[in-house]
């Protein structure tokens, strides 16, 4: 019995998944109860009792084929009944997706769904609330590919308004994610309210990438260290970083305008590359790579097993892997990783 409830609930869900898939299925039922019914009742071969329930439901006039005798008549004319409820049902679903913008809608997330596909090298953001939102905001400003996966469809303007690609379905479900291109995107940010829902995506997009950079939510102290069991990269407080930034603006605040200037000046950028194995500053010195590129410092090196420098010394050399925090033009920045590669 529990069986065949998990079937009608499962049967339930499927139709009502689209608004127009229950009346395009009575109508396809008319087009075959109408065929198989000339065939049986007339003597109709297939085809011509195809013909007969396509002319009758479209009401184009051709008349019959051959004369009907009266439970012919008697059948054409529950076929009409039957069949008029269906067009003018699916006409009635149609019209009313059409002036909500429901079939819009329906459309663009179609052709979303292509353009999701091609994408490679992506961010998933999982939930568009204050920090998702803020997040994809500052993430479409740098120039990254998005993709957010929101449950709400409540937020769906506010996605169109910020005019990022998006999938409107429970970011929890391992086909979703799929959908999203987990296994193709470069970084995943939970920003899910809840932390047990941090982890669990967390979990699920760690099994399908292991190269993935994850970055998780956390909005109570005991679910950082879940988050980071869990396979995060790195783990977020909003409540306490704000905090912490009202501190430092009280005690530092030259400090941070400072930091804030280069966050948002147009021209000027605090970027991190990595030196590749065949590039020509595997080898130079801190002087010799940024020297050659006005206004750049090299602010800080990390090499592969984790040492940090801050900052480094002029005579440093650099090594194949070493990752490089700079600051100093977007252009200069540019060439610079360039060269780095």
């Amino acid at each position: 019995m529990p069986q065949a409830a998990h079937r009608r609930q499962t049967l339930r869900q499927y139709l009502l998944a689209s608004p127009t898939r229950l009346p395009v299925l009575l109508l396809a039922a008319c087009i075959v109860y109408g065929t198989v019914g000339y065939v049986v009742i007339e003597g109709y071969s297939p085809l011509n009792g195809l013909y007969m329930t396509v002319t009758t439901l479209t009401t184009v006039g051709f008349g019959e084929i051959e004369p009907l005798g009266p439970a012919g008549r008697l059948f054409t004319l529950s076929l009409v009944a039957i069949g008029f409820t269906a067009v003018f049902t699916l006409l009635a679903v149609l019209t009313s997706l059409v002036v909500s913008g429901q079939l819009g809608r329906s459309l663009t997330r179609r052709g979303m769904r292509h353009q999701i596909d091609a994408l490679s090298d992506h961010y998933v953001v999982c939930a568009f609330g204050r920090v998702g939102r803020a997040a994809v905001e500052e993430l479409v400003e740098e120039g990254a590919s998005v993709v957010v996966v929101e449950v709400d469809p409540a937020r769906e303007p506010d996605l169109l308004e910020v005019g990022v690609l998006y999938i409107l379905d429970d970011p929890t479900r391992e086909d979703v994610l799929e959908q999203a291109g987990i296994k193709r995107a470069k970084g995943l940010l939970c920003a899910v309210d809840s932390d047990a829902t941090n982890v669990y995506i967390t979990l699920l997009a760690r099994a399908r990438n292991p190269d993935l950079f994850i970055i998780g939510r956390a909005s109570r102290p005991e679910s950082v260290e879940a988050l980071r069991r869990a396979g995060s990269n790195r783990v977020v407080s909003p409540y306490r970083l704000s905090g912490t930034r009202m501190a430092a603006l009280a005690l530092r605040p030259a400090m941070l305008e400072f930091v804030d200037m280069v966050s948002v000046a147009p021209d000027l950028r605090i970027e991190e590359l990595v030196v590749g194995e065949t590039s020509s500053l595997a080898g130079a010195t801190v002087r010799d790579a940024a020297g050659g590129y006005e206004g750049v410092m090299i602010l800080a090196v990390r090499s592969p097993d984790g040492g940090l420098l801050v900052p480094p010394r002029a005579d440093t050399q650099l090594a194949a892997g070493d990752l490089l925090i700079l600051v100093g033009p977007m252009e200069a920045l540019g060439q610079l990783a360039e060269q780095a590669r």
